[in-house]
């Protein structure tokens, strides 16, 4: 009873797990197969039942709290909350098979207030499938690894150990395997793997930190960089103000898109009022764009459309937060830089900015649609979260669905290579642009145009926003540059500003301190926490 006892309590911190242990210990010969599987059972039934009954009584204020907010993501219920509105009980059996769906699926269920003995019934005949063959399987994979003769003569701590890691490894393989969408989600995992563009900043950024180190140490400095723009705390290492920049743009009145902060310790009513009289004295109405004040990479933006949008994206915001007039049309980033002294600065990159969308059969859901892209695939969990209420909708026949509509390559967004649009006139409207605000030498801008024609020319183009010199030349995430192309074009972008960052240096502009970059860091990372995603 104790031993029942136990695993059934552990069934309720991992139910996968727990069920695989066994398995591997009845290959062990340390427990009966009954015994085992009837624990497991008992206290996978408990658990589930528990999550219904959460869901039911205290809903989506308790994946807010731990410990479900540990365990449940608000995007996952909401996606099982749709799934199971359009598939029915059928549901609570396919999710046993699908990783990741299962703890969502039974909040949601109880959520939507299922009828109990309905939930019950369909959960036991999930259950009896699930559980034998789990804890069967893990046996007969753990039994294997147990019994190898590269493990003769080790203990048995270290064979169960190993016997239930390979187990878990395989069985979840397997698992995924068996669906559609795990199939496929496999493939993105691998795509993203092959393809360099999708690797994360620790890894990829790797060469290019060795870099900088040279640098530091050519130029006797290893902030250096941080007197690339004396406009701007750290020349925009990490945490500026945008809605400062911004304003250290106003010059330029005409060509930057009209926004203005929301302080963050303000109470919900005052937020709203403040948004609402900004939008009535520029005479704009919805969409318009709300993000943090200070972010990156695009974390927390979003287009707001009505009255109860903007109301849910404040509610949740806890630091300062922009809002600002949408500009629609075509995107593109703007790379320029400016050595001090020189008459004219110059474009040093542009990146076209595209919005994957998927086009409707008549027949497929926008999951399906998402998943059988062979170009979405690889942002296929970004899409199916953003996405998540309307996933089993059936887009019409030829209809286009826009994915995503912010401009971040880790947020979904294409960039290419946009130096074909390039021209003299722009370059100096960019130019002039940028020497109205003084102290500002290098960077990106983020731009929107509603003409091709007119953007080549100069104008008709708004500025949404101004990042430092932490920007990146974001045209080497074009799918044709290789891996060395990129490194070249940063190692040029940082040379450039050690280089404008000496010359700064020597007008009496002094490098940040390293411990001051510290605790920017440091602070950025804590305010992080209190902005909305």
């Amino acid at each position: 009873m104790i031993l029942m006892l136990t695993i059934a309590l552990a069934t309720l911190v991992s139910e996968d797990l727990t069920c695989i242990g066994v398995g591997v210990m009845v290959a062990a010969g340390r427990i009966s197969f009954l015994l085992g599987t009837s624990a497991c059972f008992l206290g996978i039934f408990l658990g589930d039942l528990l999550l219904f009954a959460t869901g039911r009584f205290l809903g989506r204020a308790a994946i807010r709290r731990p410990p479900l907010k540990w365990l449940i993501q608000g995007q996952d219920v909401q996606r099982s909350s749709a799934w199971f509105s359009h598939q029915g009980m059928k549901v609570i059996i396919a999710s046993r098979f699908l990783p990741g769906t299962r703890l969502p699926t039974y909040f949601a269920a109880g959520l939507l207030q299922t009828n109990f003995w309905k939930f019950v019934i369909y959960f036991l005949l999930a259950a009896t499938a699930w559980t034998p063959m789990l804890v069967g399987l893990a046996a007969g994979l753990g039994g294997g690894v147990i019994r190898s003769a590269l493990l003769q003569g080790h203990d048995l701590l270290m064979k169960l150990l190993l016997g239930s890691g390979t187990a878990y490894l395989v069985t979840r393989l397997l698992f995924r395997l068996t669906s559609y969408q795990g199939r496929r989600l496999l493939v993105s995992s691998w795509r993203r793997m092959i393809r360099w563009e999708f690797w994360p900043p620790w890894i990829f950024y790797i060469p290019v930190v060795f870099y900088i180190g040279f640098l530091a140490v050519k130029h006797r400095s290893l902030t250096l960089f941080t007197a690339a723009n004396p406009a701007m705390p750290a020349s925009g290492f990490i945490g500026e103000s945008k809605s400062d920049i911004l304003r250290g743009l106003s010059a330029a009145n005409g060509f930057i898109a009209r926004a203005t902060a929301i302080g963050g310790s303000l109470d919900l009513g005052r937020k709203l009022q403040n948004a609402k009289s900004f939008m009535v004295a520029n005479s704009l109405s919805f969409p318009v764009v709300l993000k943090p004040d200070s972010g990156q990479r695009g974390s927390g933006v979003a287009v707001v459309r009505s009255d109860a949008e903007m109301e849910q994206y404040l509610r949740d915001a806890g630091a300062a937060t922009i809002i600002q007039e949408y500009a629609p049309g075509f995107e593109f980033g703007v790379f320029y830089y400016r050595y001090p002294g020189a008459p004219k600065g110059r474009i040093f990159s542009i990146t076209e900015k595209r919005f994957p969308s998927v086009i409707g059969d008549g027949t497929s859901s926008l999951r399906r649609l998402i998943l059988k892209d062979p170009r979405a695939v690889c942002m296929a969990a970004f899409y199916l979260n953003k996405h998540a209420g309307q996933l089993w909708d059936i887009p019409k026949r030829g209809e286009v669905v826009q994915l995503v509509e912010v401009g971040t390559h880790c947020r979904g967004a294409v960039f290419l290579d946009g130096s074909w649009i390039k021209t003299e006139e722009l370059e100096e409207a960019i130019d002039r642009l940028s020497q109205t605000y003084a102290g500002f030498f290098f960077g990106r801008y983020d731009v929107r145009t509603p003409s091709l024609e007119d953007f080549k020319q100069g104008r008709n183009f708004k500025v949404v926003e101004l990042n430092g010199v932490t920007s990146e030349a974001t045209h080497i995430y074009d799918p044709k540059n290789s891996l060395f192309t990129a490194y070249r074009v940063l190692f040029a972008q940082w040379r450039i500003a050690f280089e404008i960052g000496e010359q700064n240096r020597q007008r009496n502009f002094h490098p940040t301190s390293l411990w001051t970059l510290a605790g920017m860091l440091c602070e950025f990372r804590s305010r992080s926490g209190l902005q909305t995603t």
